[in-house]
């Protein structure tokens, strides 16, 4: 694993690579942010952002979509993955929403993921973008990028993924660390055939430590 100094030294590098990155899933308001991160659970932004537009349109506020069936919301999503369980997360969060937070998405991260179908990943993602508020969100880009750049174990946790970028960097930068880190995932440390030595920066480390270990590909 990468010592604190060159783990740094790399996540900066990420981040210098998209200085100004935002999420890919469309959206408005928080809550069209929050049913698009609900939505996004093993499905790409893209496809996502094919639906949300008439979701959004017929169903445009919390109130709307709480007092629909999930069966009316199943045609509106039938096209990205887990479709059936997503239209009750959905139509329960929203329910949620307007019966016990007025109406208004919860600012905080105990209010969020007491909503239906949100976890960390999303109530952190929810905090950063809709509210500003320094959280750092780790999904399957994040991880793999920590672990394929000895950032953390191969074998770490969620959890220990986030305590560690946390631990390295100001609040400042959580949310742009992990916009940079997902689209530095999607794009370049992919899962299959990765060109990440395409950016030889990201391997000119200030410090050569014996207990670093760089991937090799």
């Amino acid at each position: 694993m990468l010592s604190n100094e060159n783990a740094y030294y790399l996540l900066q590098e990420i981040i210098a690579l998209y200085p100004k990155v935002e999420t890919e899933l469309h959206h408005r308001n928080p809550f069209e942010l929050l049913i698009a991160v609900i939505l996004s659970a093993q499905t790409t932004d893209q496809g996502v952002n094919k639906v949300t537009p008439a979701l959004f349109r017929d169903y445009p506020t919390p109130e709307a979509l709480a007092q629909a069936h999930p069966k009316d919301l199943e045609p509106y999503l039938h096209t990205i993955g887990l479709y059936k369980n997503k239209a009750k997360y959905i139509q329960q969060t929203a329910q949620q929403i307007v019966t016990r937070f007025n109406g208004k998405v919860p600012s905080n991260r105990k209010n969020l993921e007491s909503l239906s179908g949100v976890g960390r990943k999303t109530a952190s993602v929810v905090l950063s973008i809709a509210f500003d508020i320094p959280a750092f969100a780790v999904d399957t880009h994040v991880q793999r990028v920590c672990k394929h750049h000895a950032i953390v174990p191969k074998d770490a946790t969620v959890l220990q993924v986030e305590q560690r970028v946390t631990s390295l960097l100001p609040p400042t930068q959580w949310r742009q660390a992990h916009q940079a880190l997902v689209r530095f995932g999607r794009y370049i440390c992919t899962a299959r055939q990765p060109h990440c030595f395409d950016y030889p920066q990201l391997f000119t480390l200030p410090l050569k430590q014996e207990e670093d270990q760089l991937p090799h590909l």
